[in-house]
C-alpha cells in the first residue's frame, strides 16, 4: 500500500558513512526476528534519514539500533552501524547474519558505503553461504577481509581500466592496486543497485508496501 503523505514516501537514505543489509522479501517481521530485532517502533523516512544520520556519527552508540524498511521494491533494507561488513568487531557477525538470511530468502547482502571517499565493501550471501566479500577502506588489512571470486561487476570495470580482471592483492603491482583502490572507493552502491536496492537510490516512486520501523538491536551486539 502506498501513502501519499510526503514524508512517508520512500526518499534517498544517506550518512557520512552508511551500513546495510538488503534482503529479497517484504517479510520486514521474518527478518527482524531471525536477527533478533526488539521494540520496533513505526517512524517515517524523514525520521529514519535522521536517525540514521545521527547514528552514523555516534560509534559504538550507534550500533544499538536499526532501521528496518518496509518492502521496497520486493526487497527489505536493515541500516544502522550495526549491519557493517567490514568492521573488525562486526564482520564476522553480519557474514553470519548474511549466511542465515540467505539461507531463508535465497540472496542477503551487506554494504558499507563512506560518502566523503571513505571507501567501500560489499557482501553477498546466497542460499546460505557468502559468494564474495570485498573491502576497500584505506586499512592495510582489508585484503584479509576478501573472500570468493570477484562479482561479474568488478571484473567488468577491471577490464575497462585495463587491468587484469583475475588478481591477488598480494601480488599486483603497486600503480594497479592503486588504480583499482581508487575505482573501488565508491562502488558499494553501483553494485547496491545492480543485485538490488540502494538505500541511495531510492525515490517517492520505488514501489513501497508496509511501514518502516526503528527496531533494537541484540544486547551482545557491541
Amino acid at each position: 500500500m502506498t501513502t501519499s503523505t510526503p514524508d512517508l514516501l520512500p526518499r534517498p537514505l544517506s550518512s557520512c558513512w552508511l551500513h546495510w543489509i538488503a534482503v529479497p522479501t517484504g517479510d520486514q517481521l521474518g527478518v527482524m526476528a531471525l536477527l533478533g530485532l526488539t521494540d520496533a517502533v513505526p517512524v517515517s523516512f524523514s525520521s529514519a534519514q535522521e536517525v540514521i544520520d545521527a547514528d552514523s556519527h555516534a560509534a559504538a552508540e550507534g550500533l544499538a539500533r536499526v532501521y528496518v524498511s518496509p518492502e521496497l521494491d520486493g526487497w527489505t533494507l536493515i541500516i544502522g552501524r550495526w549491519c557493517d561488513p567490514c568492521n573488525s568487531e562486526r564482520s564476522d557477525s553480519v557474514l553470519q547474519m548474511c549466511e542465515e538470511l540467505s539461507a531463508r530468502y535465497g540472496q542477503a547482502q551487506a554494504y558499507y558505503y563512506g560518502a566523503q571517499g571513505d571507501g567501500s565493501a560489499w557482501l553477498v550471501a546466497e542460499r546460505g553461504t557468502v559468494v564474495r566479500r570485498y573491502c576497500e577502506t584505506g586499512e592495510g588489512d582489508d585484503h584479509y577481509l576478501t573472500l570468493g571470486e570477484p562479482l561479474k561487476y568488478e571484473c567488468s570495470r577491471r577490464e575497462d581500466l585495463g587491468l587484469a580482471t583475475s588478481w591477488d592483492a598480494a601480488t599486483e603491482t603497486e600503480d594497479d592496486e592503486d588504480e583499482w583502490s581508487w575505482e573501488t572507493l565508491h562502488m558499494a552502491p553501483e553494485i547496491a543497485a545492480l543485485l538490488g536496492v540502494s538505500p541511495l537510490a531510492l525515490t517517492a516512486e520505488t514501489p513501497l508496501s508496509g511501514t518502516g520501523v526503528l527496531a533494537r538491536t541484540p544486547s551482545d551486539a557491541s
